[in-house]
């Protein structure tokens, strides 16, 4: 330690010989991939980073305070690189970072020679003002390191948009451009870390109290179908949930049901914490991969105007249909319900595309539909890794948002070899990460199609005595099967399902035709 501080001492008796306590540097051209005038005009602060690289040796508890926020590569100056990494692999080992133990590993470099060998190290520590302001430096060396990734991107993207070649389409350009761009984005997602249980708590208590305004009501957004917000508490910000079923269960109905009643319900205002944003409702995004957005906007207007969805695709309406049509239309052209139809969308897009919407619109649900139908970024090795992949980026994306995900999902066809056609969590497909990102893990199931396939034959009339019994119990009904809720209890909710709308509903029972329903 003495002749750590002989050197220190020895460095502000330097400084203050120079007047102005600034450390000189030269850069390689040659490190920066070009030449020093055109290396001088990037963004960047010498000072900056020489003052975080004083603090780091003098006192190397400020690395783990910044370790999540700066990398080498952030550093402008090559020779700062080197010295923030080394110092890093010191301290990762719990091993001393001074000027005094990084000058073994230095007294070769030839960069640090230009500086004036290891007494450029003592320097820096020696001229390092506080270690109170190294958060501060950090944030500043990489918003530099951020801005000049822009500009070679920029650069990038100009070059190669001049250059017209055969197998270098524009359109594949942006697409690679806004992946570039996300991926940037990414970086500056730091890592929490630890969270005070008072904070925890605090946060907990504001969810209930939300709750608690509402008259025991719900702390999520409402689905509209009053038996499902009873079991699941609405749809809870951060949650990933799973809406999955066979073909023809109406998987896709349900999800838009719950998404126009969403967008149905939106009411802005100052909400209990005092921002602004949704009090009722939401607005939704919905990323439509299989339908495109008008057939899906027929499916709304159809649930809205009671006009079955058939009649609307052939244009078979009466007069009085059709205007029933159109002023449904009227009433929902203000509807904050935003339709995303690209076909084959890679999952960074997904994200990109709701942070974008989020900043322009606001964004308070989002729905895929449907999960198998995206795209990884294509470094899996198999299916079940890029499966694993959406998932987690699924999952990833509400709780950077704070929003709930629904992302809706096929099964596989062990269900029909059964005699018991409910479906159970084993029978999603690529299950294993599907099953273990979601919060919420819900099944469409109808029993009403699956015993329309099941009529006897005219001649049979016990047999179809008792199958009409059984179609008369069913019809109209659905079931969502909750099969995993992180948060809540598992179980069946009924709905109703009318099948001409393709529309859910809440489900009356004997006891409430009497007008004391929903």
């Amino acid at each position: 330690m003495t002749e750590i501080r002989a050197i220190r001492d020895a460095a502000r008796d330097e400084s203050a010989r120079d007047g102005a306590g600034r450390i000189e540097t030269r850069r390689d051209p040659a490190a920066e991939g070009g030449d020093a005038a055109g290396t001088d005009l990037l963004p960047h602060s010498i000072e900056a980073e020489q003052q975080l690289l004083g603090a780091i040796l003098t006192n190397n508890d400020v690395y783990d305070r910044i370790a999540n926020l700066v990398r080498a590569e952030h550093f402008f100056e090559p020779v700062h690189r080197r010295i923030f990494d080394i110092a890093a692999a010191r301290i990762q080992k719990n091993a001393l970072a001074s000027p005094v133990t990084l000058k073994g590993f230095l007294e070769d470099d030839a960069g640090l020679k230009e500086l004036g060998g290891p007494a450029y190290l003592a320097r820096l520590a020696g001229a390092a003002i506080s270690a109170l302001a190294a958060r501060d430096y950090a944030q500043m060396i990489y918003d530099y390191a951020v801005r000049r990734e822009l500009i070679a991107l920029g650069r990038d993207i100009s070059e190669r948009a001049t250059r017209i070649e055969v197998d270098s389409e524009p359109k594949d350009q942006i697409v690679e451009a806004e992946q570039r761009l996300y991926k940037l984005s990414e970086q500056g997602v730091t890592e929490r870390g630890f969270v005070s249980f008072l904070r925890a708590v605090t946060l907990a208590v504001k969810s209930a109290n939300a709750a608690y305004e509402r008259e025991g009501g719900l702390s999520g957004v409402s689905t509209g179908l009053v038996d499902l917000d009873k079991k699941l508490g609405g749809l809870h910000p951060s949650d990933l949930l799973i809406l999955a079923g066979r073909p023809s269960m109406g998987k896709t109905s349900l999800a838009t049901n719950i998404a126009f009643n969403i967008a149905k319900a939106y009411r802005r205002g100052r909400r209990p914490d005092g921002s602004e944003g949704a009090v009722e409702g939401g607005v939704v995004g919905f990323f439509s991969l299989e339908m495109s957005s008008e057939q899906l906007a027929a499916r709304v207007l159809s649930e809205a105007s009671e006009v079955p969805s058939e009649q609307i695709r052939r244009g078979d309406m009466t007069e009085q249909e059709f205007r029933r049509f159109v002023e449904a239309a009227k009433t929902l052209e203000n509807c904050p319900l935003y339709i995303d139809d690209t076909p084959a969308l890679p999952i960074s897009q997904v994200a990109a595309r709701c942070r974008r919407l989020k900043r322009t619109h606001g964004l308070d649900v989002v729905f895929v539909d449907y999960l198998q139908l995206l795209r990884g970024t294509g470094k899996g090795d198999n299916r079940v890794q890029e499966i694993a992949e959406i998932s987690m980026g699924l999952k990833a994306l509400a709780k950077e948002l704070s929003i709930p995900v629904v992302a809706l999902s096929q099964l596989s066809r062990q269900v029909e070899s059964r005699e018991d056609k409910r479906p159970q969590l084993s029978d999603l497909r690529e299950s294993g990460s599907i099953e273990q990102d979601a919060d919420v893990v819900m099944f469409v199931y109808r029993d009403e199609y699956y015993r329309e396939r099941e009529k006897p034959g005219e001649d049979n009339l016990e047999a179809m005595a008792k199958w009409q019994e059984t179609m008369e119990r069913v019809h109209g009904k659905a079931e969502v099967i909750i099969g995993k809720q992180r948060h809540g209890p598992i179980g069946t909710v009924e709905l109703s399902f009318e099948g001409r709308f393709t529309r859910f509903g809440n489900l009356v029972r004997p006891w409430q035709q009497d007008g004391d329903g929903f």
